[in-house]
């Protein structure tokens, strides 16, 4: 069972039924303020049958409170049955305390709680002071202390308003999923579209030549051969250009950019858990001079570490730096990513960044590790740096 499998994300639905179980258990650590009403239960003040009435309310309340906050806390599904369930979980707190006497006003706490996890904070602000108004007249009704009473003021209001803060949270969170899945869609058409545009300026050209010139070389076939192979061999030279195109395009598809990946590292590190510090975009002082080839090999380094922290660190906070410097070798772009994980201490390098060296040597560039934290040896910072092309970039 891994990490995923066990967390639920704030403000998304639970996938498995194991997902449902910590979510419910994390909304029923609160029920343990009902221990009052327990108590009093417990302790035989009322007859048997009271006891048993008792025992039906507590548990109808308290499955009323729980089935409102786990489905409605992220997103009202149905807003009636929403002020249905608040105003009967009122009436049945009402009572139960006017039947029970004082530690049953604690359920009145519960009411306020819900109408601030699953009302709008329009009605929220003034339904949560009214339960709690509720709340003290009860209890000025009956016989008991008032310090009692007075005691739950406080929880009512500040349980209550918390929870309309969570609850905003939670909301705002599942609208930034849902603009971040329209974000990509959008991103996703828009390439399509490029795709499609830069296929039709590179083979319709070619193609309507083709075409035109195998229509020109079927009309000259029977009378003039020696035309014809020469349409042939000009369709041939075209084909070939085209092939070539299309490689050429389809290999600037696959190459992958470095403010590709660091959005692509945000996500990932994001998902995984991790407290992500990575870059928007490239510096704003990124000197000319840069090669695609070398740009290339930064990114599938960015890729190889974000994937080593992800997969193998356990760390909690990741680094991602990309700044210019300058050395006695020439100016350099230094890329480094430091994670205060297990550390890579006594490992061998794998394959992932043996090939990262290979791929580093062909632009001339180096890599380079070291535990974030020399003294404890913790963390793992790996450092990748590719020169600029030589007469550009290289005066301060």
């Amino acid at each position: 069972m891994n990490d995923e499998e066990m967390s639920v994300g704030l403000g998304r639905p639970p996938a498995t039924a194991r997902q449902a179980g910590i979510k419910l258990l994390w909304i029923g650590i609160w029920l343990a303020f009902m221990s009052a009403p327990v108590k009093d239960l417990a302790d035989g003040n009322h007859t048997p049958w009271a006891t048993a009435l008792g025992v039906l309310g507590l548990l109808v309340f308290v499955g009323a409170y729980l089935v409102l906050v786990f489905r409605h806390t992220s997103k009202a599904l149905d807003p009636f049955r929403v002020r249905a369930s608040i105003a009967f979980l009122g009436a049945l707190a009402l009572l139960l305390a006017l039947t029970f006497g004082t530690p049953w006003l604690v359920l009145f706490v519960y009411v306020a709680v819900s109408a601030g996890a699953t009302m709008p904070l329009r009605t929220a602000r003034w339904l949560i002071p009214v339960v709690t108004a509720v709340m003290v007249g009860v209890g000025a009704t009956l016989e008991d202390p008032r310090e009692t009473i007075t005691a739950l003021v406080f929880p009512a209001l500040l349980g209550g308003f918390a929870m309309t803060g969570v609850r905003q949270m939670v909301r705002t969170t599942i609208q930034l999923r849902e603009a971040r899945a329209t974000v990509a869609q959008l991103a996703a058409n828009e390439e399509r579209l490029r795709l499609a545009r830069d296929l039709h300026d590179l083979l319709g050209h070619s193609l309507s030549l083709i075409t035109l010139k195998s229509e020109l070389a079927g009309r000259m076939l029977p009378d003039r051969p020696e035309l014809a192979a020469a349409q042939v061999a000009d369709i041939e030279q075209v084909s070939r250009q085209a092939l070539v195109d299309v490689r050429s395009a389809v290999t600037g598809y696959r190459r992958p950019t470095l403010p590709g990946e660091l959005a692509g590292a945000r996500t990932a590190l994001a998902a995984a858990g991790v407290d992500a510090d990575v870059p928007a975009g490239l510096p704003a002082d990124l000197p000319d001079g840069l090669s695609e080839k070398a740009e290339e090999v930064l990114a599938w380094g960015l890729r190889e570490a974000v994937t080593n922290v992800v997969r193998h660190s356990g760390a909690h906070r990741c680094t991602v730096t990309l700044v210019p410097r300058q050395t006695l070798d020439g100016r350099v772009l230094e890329l480094t990513v430091a994670d205060d994980g297990r550390g890579g201490a006594g490992t061998t390098p794998g394959n992932g960044l043996t090939g990262l060296t290979e791929r580093l040597a062909s632009v001339d560039g180096t890599l380079t590790t070291r535990a974030t934290q020399p003294r404890s040896g913790k963390g793992f910072t790996m450092v990748l740096s590719v020169p600029f092309e030589s007469g550009l970039g290289s005066a301060e």
